[in-house]
């Protein structure tokens, strides 16, 4: 039986070690924007040579769609008001939503120049400036939209 999430004692130092060995093998940041980026860009010229951040993008979506195919199909579950209001034959709209905002995410990302992975893992353990500032940004607002919506919820 598959656990929904990791233990963030085992995640965490996963995560951490993935961020050194980026740094150790290949001297770059770890994050998922320049691997979309590695992407878009091969493949728009018709390429299929990839570095190691197209493949590390090809990895998450790939991981992802193994450990649905493990636990026995997509599940969403677990995004609040998502969700609580697409139910039975709506639940169509949530993947939807989803890719939507994965969208979104990435145009905003590639846009500031970075994510918020790649800024807090990476950025932050080299003790970038900007990164640090970028981080406690999405942290605020990350806190202050949760505090939003609960007071409209």
């Amino acid at each position: 039986m598959l656990h929904h999430q990791v233990p963030w004692f085992i995640a965490g130092p996963i995560i951490g070690l993935c961020v050194v060995a980026a740094r150790a093998l290949f001297n770059a940041r770890l994050g998922v924007t320049g691997g979309f980026s590695e992407l878009v860009a091969r493949l728009s010229r018709r390429s299929l040579a990839f570095d190691w951040r197209g493949w590390f993008a090809i990895g998450i979506v790939a991981g992802g769609a193994l450990f649905a195919l493990v636990a026995g199909g997509a599940n969403f579950e677990g995004y609040g008001w998502l969700t609580a209001t697409f139910h039975g034959a709506a639940r169509w709209v949530i993947p939807v939503v989803l890719l939507g905002a994965g969208a979104l995410i990435g145009y905003g990302a590639k846009v500031a120049g970075g994510c918020t992975s790649g800024n807090g893992l990476s950025g932050v353990s080299s003790l970038s400036p900007a990164s640090l500032a970028a981080t406690a940004t999405f942290f605020a607002t990350a806190i202050l939209v949760n505090a939003a919506i609960e007071a409209v919820i």
